[in-house]
Formats: C-alpha cells, structure tokens, sequence
C-alpha cells in the first residue's frame, strides 16, 4: 500500500522516469502537474493518474512530497512554495541557473527541517556508493588525483535536444549545466568541494544549437581541512559515439576506476599487479531512478539521509557558473565557499 502522496512538477522525459520509477517503489500514490494539454491529457491515460494544469491546482490537495522537474529557473521558486506549503522535496539538477532566492531557500528549509534532496542520480550508483565507502575509510590512503572522462552521442539519447531547455544557457543547456554538472557533483562527493578551475569549452559538433558540446575542467579539490588540494581533471562532450564514463582516483596506497558503462568497480594497490574488481550489473537506465526514488522516501521516514543536500548541490551550481564564466574568459576561477544553510554534507 502507497505510504506517501507525491507530485511529480513537469512531466519532460526526465519529469515522467522520476513518475514512473516513483510508481515502481509502489510506496508512493503519484500525481503530477503538467501545464502542456496534449502531453498531460498522455501522461495521465498512459499511468492511469491524475494530473493538474498548474502547481496552484496541486497543491489545493495535501501532498507529503513533491519531485520538481520543471526547467532550472523555476526550480528554486517552486521549491520555496512547496516547502512553505509543508512538503518534502526532490529537485533536478541543476539546482538553477544562479544562486537568486537560495539563500531564502535555505533558511526556509533549516526552519522547517524539510527533508530536501537534489536529484544527482549518479550517487545512487552502487559502485559509486562503494567506492565512496572505501574513500572515506582511507582503504587506499589519501586521494591525490582524480580525472573524469566521458562522453555520448546525445542527439540518440535526446533526438528533441534543440527544442528543449538545452539550446539555452538560460534554461540549464550546454554540456556543463546538462552533463557536466553530473560529473561535478560526483567528483565532488569522492573528493571534496571544488575550491579553484579552470574551463574550456566549446560548441563542435551538435547541429541546431549554440551552446557548447564539449567541456575541459582542471580544478582543484579539497577534501578536508588542513589536507593538501587533491588535482583533478574534467573531460566531457556530447558527440561521441560511445556512451561510456570512466573515472578514476589515484590514492596514496591504490588506484581504484569506476566504469559506468560495465558497470564495475576496480582496484590496484601495486605496479605490475592484476586489478581487482567487482562487478554490480546488469542494470537497467531505471533501476538507478527508482533506488534514489527508494532513498528519497526513506529519507521521509528517518531511515537515512538523501543521497546530495542542498548544500551540496548548490556547491555544484557554483562551479557550474564558475565554469561557464571561466570557459567565456579563459581564466582560473575561485569557486565561493558555500554559506550556511540547506543541510550537512551526505557521506552516507
């Protein structure tokens, strides 16, 4: 039986997984608001749910949660209202498009001890979960480097990217606020906030659009106070024909790499050495998006913490504006340190 009442806000391509992996739990009774006619008139028939044409229409019904998958710019607005209105929430990434109303966010969500969660499903992933783990147990002594390579060719992943948020800056497009940010947040989680970067980027190869495809970060981490940076490494773009996402931490003790498309975890602690590994497929796209859906609602319940504070994906949008700033004049930046508010850091 249906534990929680959620709203799923936009139901876009990732608007409707969140809905259906949320139904997959089967802890959850699922409703959504979808201003376009035609697509919540599908939506509805398609899941045999109810829909609403605005967020004023839902919330006349008492939700305990809401998923905000509506583009950025509208993402901090409408979480305010929905945490003021009482609900728990789980925002897409990127949190926005600038820190405006954060602040404000904040404070509301410390006041309120709202359970509140940025969707950076890549933390979900097991052998990122492990690897983390192990991390932070110092299993391979201190991080000293980290370097992120992927890449796929998104017109096969999002054949409608030039009529979506993607063919703007503004809206969240780009490499870096679309699939960058992932990385980011990521690498951030293994080995700390990104303090200073440097960025360059550039639109090569996707047609109809303007914004950039591919993304270059060299960035510096810090992990813990008092601990040396650890250097790291960014690279990304959105036209290859692999869809395959490598990274890799180089330790005091070890070497361990997570490859996201086999689905492995692997292990050196000596040169010349086999690497170990362990392997966590197979998998489907939507097993990751119903464990965080999972996660979210345990979070409600006191179970654990979610999977990226709001602190911590706001930590993110900072070095997504630092990026695109950088890549526009082609200098390091400083990344702010963030202000109080929005949750501790999740390490679980």
């Amino acid at each position: 039986m249906a534990q929680h009442d959620v709203v799923v806000v936009g139901t876009g391509s990732i608007g409707e997984r969140h809905l259906r992996c949320l139904l997959a739990t089967g802890r959850a009774a699922v409703a959504f608001v979808e201003p376009r006619a035609e697509v919540r008139e599908r939506v509805a028939c398609d899941y045999g749910i109810g829909g609403y044409e605005s967020l004023d229409a839902a919330l006349e019904r008492r939700f305990t949660a809401a998923v905000v998958c509506s583009p950025a710019p509208l993402h901090v607005p409408q979480a305010h209202r929905l945490v003021d209105a009482g609900l728990n929430v789980l925002i897409e990434k990127p949190v926005s498009t600038s820190e405006a109303g954060l602040p404000e966010l904040a404070a509301l969500v410390a006041e309120r001890r709202t359970v509140f969660g940025v969707a950076y499903v890549m933390r979900v992933y097991p052998e990122f979960r492990e690897l983390q783990a192990r991390l932070q147990a110092g299993e391979w002594g201190r991080p000293l480097e980290l370097t992120v390579i992927g890449g796929q060719h998104f017109p096969t992943y999002r054949p409608a990217y030039r009529d979506t948020y993607y063919a703007r800056h503004e809206s969240g497009g780009g490499a870096i606020q679309d699939a960058l940010t992932h990385l980011i947040n990521l690498g951030e989680w293994l080995a700390g906030p990104i303090t200073r970067l440097v960025c360059d980027a550039e639109h090569l190869a996707l047609p109809g659009v303007t914004v950039e495809d591919t993304a270059h970060v060299l960035a510096r981490q810090s992990p813990r106070p008092g601990e040396p940076d650890v250097l790291a490494s960014y690279a990304l773009n959105q036209h290859q024909a692999p869809n395959e996402i490598v990274v890799q931490v180089a330790c005091e003790r070890g070497t361990a790499r997570c490859e996201v498309h086999a689905q492995r975890l692997a292990w050196m602690t000596a040169p010349q050495t086999a690497w170990q590994e362990r392997a966590f497929g197979p998998r489907e796209r939507d097993d990751a998006f119903t464990a965080q859906s999972h996660m979210f609602l345990d979070a409600i319940e006191g179970k654990r913490p979610v999977s990226c504070t709001l602190a911590e994906g706001w930590q993110t949008l900072r070095v997504n504006l630092a990026a695109l700033a950088s890549a526009r004049d082609r200098t390091w930046h400083t990344v702010s340190p963030g202000r109080a508010g929005g949750g501790e850091s999740a390490q679980s």
